[in-house]
C-alpha cells in the first residue's frame, strides 16, 4: 500500500511539474511576443549658430617690366593692408603674409604682352574676431581708394567662416533629437493601440555643419539625426 502511495505521489508530482513548466513556457512565449514588435523612428535636431573662426585672404596683383620696382610696390601695399587690418582690431599674430608669386610672361611664351611680370601677394587673416571681419569687409573700399584692388575671382580668395564649438552643443542637440524620436514613437504607439516599451537599439548620425544660405556664410546650420528602435507592448 505504501508503495502505491509513493508511486501515486510521484505521478502527481510529475503532472504538477508539467503544468507549472507549461505555464512558464506560455508566459515566456507571451512575453517574447510582446517584445517582438518594434518601431523604428528618427529624431532630428537643427540649430543655427554663428561662426567662431574666419579665414580671410586678401590678395592683389601688380604688373610691370621692372621686377625690382614691383617688389617695392608689393611691400608698400602689404604694409597698407596690415595697417588697414590693425585699424579693425586685428593683431600681427592673426595675419600671415605669403611670399610673392611671380609670373614671367616671357618665360610662359606670351608673344603679345604689355607687361612682362605679374606679381601676386596674399595676406591671410585667421582670427576668432568674426564680427570685426564683417565690419572690415564693409571698409574694403578704403583699400581701393589707396590703389589696392583686391582679387575676388574664384574660390581661392573668398573668406571662409568656420564653427569649431561643436562639442559644446553636442549634448543638447543629441538630447533634443532623442526626445523628438521618442515623441514620434509615442504617437505611433498611441495610434496603433500599443504601449511604448524600452529602447532596443539607438544610433546617432553624423553631425553636419553647413552655411544657412549663400548670403550669410557666417551663420551656420548644425544638424544631427538619431535613429531609435523601441519595443511595443500590447
Amino acid at each position: 500500500m505504501e508503495n502505491k502511495c509513493c508511486v501515486l505521489g510521484k505521478g502527481w508530482g510529475i503532472v504538477i511539474g508539467a503544468v507549472v513548466l507549461g505555464v512558464s513556457i506560455i508566459l515566456a512565449v507571451s512575453n517574447f511576443k510582446s517584445y517582438d514588435r518594434t518601431v523604428t523612428v528618427k529624431g532630428l535636431c537643427e540649430m543655427e549658430v554663428k561662426a567662431d573662426k574666419v579665414i580671410y585672404p586678401l590678395a592683389f596683383k601688380v604688373a610691370g617690366n621692372n621686377l625690382e620696382s614691383l617688389y617695392v610696390s608689393v611691400s608698400e601695399k602689404n604694409s597698407a593692408i596690415l595697417d588697414f587690418l590693425k585699424s579693425y582690431g586685428f593683431t600681427e599674430d592673426e595675419v600671415t603674409v605669403s611670399l610673392p608669386q611671380v609670373s614671367d610672361r616671357d618665360a610662359e611664351g606670351y608673344s603679345q604682352r604689355s607687361m612682362r611680370y605679374v606679381v601676386t601677394s596674399v595676406i591671410t587673416l585667421y582670427s576668432d574676431k568674426v564680427d570685426n571681419s564683417l565690419e572690415m569687409r564693409k571698409g574694403l573700399a578704403d583699400l581701393h581708394k589707396k590703389g589696392i584692388t583686391l582679387e575676388a575671382d574664384g574660390w581661392s580668395y573668398q573668406p571662409s567662416y568656420l564653427f569649431e564649438g561643436l562639442n559644446s552643443i553636442k549634448p543638447q542637440m543629441i538630447e533634443e533629437a532623442t526626445a523628438n524620436a521618442r515623441e514620434a514613437a509615442q504617437k505611433f504607439a498611441d495610434d496603433s493601440g500599443s504601449r511604448l516599451g524600452k529602447i532596443r537599439t539607438a544610433s546617432q548620425g553624423q553631425f553636419s555643419i553647413s552655411d544657412r544660405d549663400a548670403n550669410t556664410p557666417y551663420i551656420k546650420k548644425v544638424r544631427v539625426v538619431t535613429s531609435v528602435v523601441y519595443y511595443l507592448k500590447g
